[in-house]
């Protein structure tokens, strides 16, 4: 058996699958979000490790005996988080997130000085990637920086909890923007630019061999032999592209979980750093994938729901309740709360209705939510076709696979059948577990098959009409935010 661990940003997921491939078991454990200025995300390592050890137990119950079978680990987990570490391996402050803007001026900086990263990486500098936010914490934390001895990524951190081993795979390093990612190793131009070396960074393998085996006490303290394999691992979406199967040029998944990425596989290296498109290395040998991404999509609906006191169930019986005027005459919602990447790369956009009248229902900002992110990886699809990606379908998977409705309405709006599956919600957690079964000798055909489809969309016609004018207001709505902005600043 192989067990998968994804370290997300709201939650560590593990699933267990067996050798046929089917998940036997899953533990889910929350995490908190702090936020302790404008623009800051950060959580504490601390707060991953003692998550992922209440998973191992949880797991360790729900098998008994068979617990004892597990072969390989494959571990996956959310992107650019910067985990720094002393030459006592000691945490040197809290980790700085994926969704954390603060680092803006430093990316700014970095490009204007430095045009080499986006030559060598092929992305834009955007502060949600590593290097910006370390070039923050020399600005900023200057008595932190001269003590760093290690930068890792999250999953990392947990590998190295698990191992004693600094290693990450090719898919992760590249959002770090000191990978070479069309050469797939390490950038000393790039490091030295940070003033940072190759001696800071993990060791590198493909995420499908075998990086290290569990350290003697883990495994003891686990219940497993040492001899466990731990694989390279992946990236949060390339993790979730083993699981969902798409390993082949042109395959594409959408991922509405905290934040939303349209996902295509490549077989060469496609940049395209003009509309902020991320091309990135796959979690496997020889391929490369783009993604857009946005900065807030499953987590707009669980803001709302908060800010309104329901829950998410209840709101979307009160959505699907709706009728099609009520769709066509409600607010429009930018989902931007978070600032955006794909196609904008803007850390000061925000979120906004517009439309709003005393009618107005819970019930139509709860549509208009799911619209407007709709609206922002339909802006990330039309990204990758003008960079050259080519998908005919997509694959939809996190937490927001879950709703029919918003299913439906990605179809309508992305003008392309969305496939569901029965482990849609699993994610990066299964890829990571078939990531584990592949470093244990795994065939790849055999291991990364498309699940069976639980549902498939195809789009509406009739709403399309609609949902068009409804775009184009989208899209006006976000450059009159940003014309805004500069009256503002003026």
């Amino acid at each position: 058996m192989f067990l998968g661990i994804d370290a997300g940003t709201s939650e560590i997921k593990a699933v267990v699958i067996n050798e046929r491939g089917a998940i036997i078991a899953e533990s889910h454990n929350p995490l908190k979000l702090q936020r302790p200025h404008l623009n800051w995300s950060e959580q504490n390592p601390e707060d991953w490790w003692s998550a992922t050890e209440e998973a191992i137990g949880q797991i360790r119950q729900k098998l008994g005996e068979r617990w004892r079978q597990i072969k390989g680990i494959g571990l996956s987990g959310q992107m650019h988080g910067a985990v720094l570490l002393d030459k006592q391996n000691n945490v040197l402050r809290p980790a700085i997130l994926w969704n954390d803007m603060r680092s803006a001026q430093e990316s700014y900086e970095l490009s204007r000085k430095h045009p080499e990263f986006t030559k060598i990486t092929g992305n834009l500098v955007m502060p949600g990637f590593t290097a910006p936010k370390l070039i923050w914490v020399k600005n900023h934390e200057p008595e932190i920086f001269s003590k760093i001895s290690h930068v890792l990524l999250p999953k990392d951190y947990l590998r190295f909890r698990m191992s004693g081993e600094f290693i990450s795979d090719m898919s992760d390093a590249s959002g770090t923007l000191w990978l070479d990612i069309a050469k797939r190793k390490w950038s000393e131009p790039l490091l030295s630019a940070c003033e940072l070396g190759i001696q800071h960074m993990p060791s590198l393998v493909e995420g499908s061999d075998a990086s290290c085996t569990l350290s003697p006490p883990i495994a003891e303290k686990w219940g497993l032999d040492k001899s466990v394999i731990i694989a390279g691992g992946g990236g949060d979406n390339a993790a979730s592209a083993v699981g969902v199967g798409d390993v082949k040029p042109d395959d594409a998944f959408i991922s509405l979980g905290t934040s939303g990425v349209v996902f295509v596989v490549n077989k060469v290296f496609s940049p395209n750093p003009v509309s902020a498109v991320h091309a990135f290395c796959h979690a496997l040998p020889q391929r490369w994938h783009q993604m857009s991404v946005m900065l807030s999509a499953a987590s707009c609906l669980r803001w709302l729901c908060l800010l309104l006191n329901v829950s998410e169930a209840d709101l979307m019986k009160e959505i699907d309740a709706l009728d099609q005027e009520s769709w066509e005459r409600g607010p429009l919602f930018l989902p931007y709360l978070s600032g955006e990447r794909t196609p904008h790369n803007d850390a000061l956009a925000s979120g906004s209705f517009y439309g709003l009248r005393h009618e107005t229902k819970r019930a139509n900002l709860g549509y208009a939510v799911l619209e407007g992110v709709a609206f922002g990886l339909a802006d990330g699809l039309l990204a990758l076709k003008q960079a050259g990606s080519n998908a005919q379908e997509c694959s939809l998977i996190g937490g927001g696979a879950k709703s029919s409705i918003w299913a439906q309405i990605l179809s309508d709006i992305l003008d392309i059948p969305i496939l569901t599956h029965k482990e849609s919600a699993a994610g990066g957690a299964l890829g990571a577990a078939r990531l584990g079964w592949l470093a244990c000798g795994g065939v790849e055909d055999d291991v990364c098959i498309k699940p069976a489809i639980s549902q498939r969309y195809e789009p509406d016609p009739i709403k399309q009409a609609f949902l068009d004018k409804r775009f184009a207001l989208f899209r006006l709505l976000y450059y009159q935010q940003k014309a805004a902005r500069s009256l503002l600043a003026s």
